[in-house]
């Protein structure tokens, strides 16, 4: 569903082509500042042309993308992936996301000074 105008809303454009899940997450993403056209902060309502670089933060990593079509509605991901061209940099491997304070399953709450060991892991 090509849009038959010359922009469309960034928040809707990063929805409808399944950088976010759903459209408040992308409005709240802009609002938070962690959505820019060409370099600068975006609100909801910024307009979104062919050819301007979109970097959203979004789930721990950064996704860089340049437009290439606008939609205005949610396609299909075969049809989204034609609509940008992702510049993004690749996702770090599993092994190197460390999960800290994992408690087996069944142990119960964690004791004062096991929750203090815990948050010194986390580094709060």
């Amino acid at each position: 569903m090509p849009s038959e105008e010359g922009t469309v809303r960034v928040d809707s454009w990063i929805w409808s082509v399944r950088l976010v899940k759903t459209r408040s997450l992308a409005a709240t993403a802009c609002r938070a500042g962690h959505v820019r056209i060409n370099g600068d902060r975006a609100k909801p309502a910024t307009a979104v042309r062919p050819g301007d670089e979109v970097r959203l933060f979004h789930a721990g990593r950064e996704r860089r993308v340049v437009v290439r079509r606008l939609v205005r509605k949610r396609v299909g991901a075969a049809v989204a992936a034609e609509c940008y061209t992702d510049h993004s940099p690749p996702p770090p491997p599993r092994e190197e996301i460390a999960v800290a304070g994992r408690r087996d399953r069944g142990t119960g709450r964690p004791t004062k000074r096991e929750r203090r060991e815990l948050d010194r892991l986390r580094g709060q």
